[in-house]
């Protein structure tokens, strides 16, 4: 039970990262690849019907840890709690801008929370887990700026998949500047974490290989397949962060340590078998509904 619960909440922390990753990127490159209002506004109604539901797996991904491993959960936000309470603060303002955007006569100030509420969460997250696996500030800052650059390139790959005309142009060049500094990040960061771990050199090898044919087929155009490798970059990314995390959640505590008793993991077993599938389900037809481009408002 305690190696089930502790691969389900791999899967929601990964699912959070594929799925925010790319709101993130398109909240911090929308003034940037939007002309005007109107091509901002096309800009930002990719992730429209979607930011808020992105943002239930970090709820489940939270909410999980802490009824099957609560001493991790407790041991994790009171030692990054200042950095957590800047994420938080920064999806709280970037939510703000997203719903008021559209309801106020100067949407400068919904702009520039969007843009600052997509950038923090998306560097706190790199630092907050870089520091954990290599506990530092160099590796902090080093684990923050490559998932920034990646955020960025996933949400531009986003961008040019899901508009038309010259947002679509501007997302394609964005794709191919941020892929260039995405992928020497790429390759410093997770050397240094395939280098403290063998477990995740091979997700960690597999992650740059993605990213790198991510920028190719970029070029080539295939935006599909791109978004395709920008997402499977991510998810092995994730995946060496937790093949790493299963040695030691936290410096000194094991996963058997951390784990809730064998009761409350059945009963959550059984409360997962449940609930999950329903969920998974209404996301993907989500998707499925808003799976078309999005072109300048009429």
């Amino acid at each position: 039970m305690i190696d089930l619960w502790f691969l389900v909440i791999a899967f929601l922390w990964t699912g959070y990262f594929v799925l925010e990753g790319f709101d993130f990127g398109v909240g911090m490159l929308a003034p940037f690849v939007g002309g005007d209002d109107d091509e901002q506004r096309q800009s930002l109604q990719t992730i429209g019907p979607v930011w808020d539901g992105n943002e239930v797996w970090l709820i489940t991904a939270v909410g999980a840890m802490f009824a099957a491993f609560p001493a991790w959960y407790s041991g994790l936000l009171s030692s990054f709690y200042l950095p957590v309470v800047l994420v938080l603060a920064g999806l709280i303002v970037r939510g703000v801008g997203l719903e008021w955007r559209g309801k106020v006569a100067n949407p400068a100030w919904c702009d520039l929370g969007i843009v600052v509420g997509s950038a923090l969460p998306a560097f706190l997250w790199g630092a907050i887990f870089a520091d954990l696996l290599l506990d530092g500030a160099l590796p902090a800052l080093l684990g923050g700026a490559f998932t920034l650059a990646l955020s960025l390139l996933h949400g531009a790959v986003f961008l040019a998949l899901r508009t038309e005309g010259r947002v679509r142009r501007r997302a394609r060049v964005a794709a191919l500047a941020t892929g260039a500094a995405a992928l020497p990040l790429a390759v410093v960061a997770l050397s240094t974490l395939a280098s403290v771990s063998g477990a995740a050199t091979v997700p960690a090898l597999a992650a740059m290989a993605a990213l790198a044919a991510a920028a190719a087929l970029i070029w080539r155009r295939r935006e599909g397949w791109a978004f395709t490798a920008t997402a499977a970059g991510i998810a092995l990314t994730s995946a060496a962060v937790f093949l790493r995390l299963k040695e030691a959640p936290l410096p000194g505590l094991t996963l058997a340590e951390a784990a809730s008793a064998p009761y409350t993991l059945t009963m959550l077993t059984w409360i997962g078998l449940i609930t999950l599938p329903f969920v998974l389900a209404y996301q993907a037809w989500t998707y499925w509904v808003f799976r078309k481009r999005v072109a300048l408002p009429r």
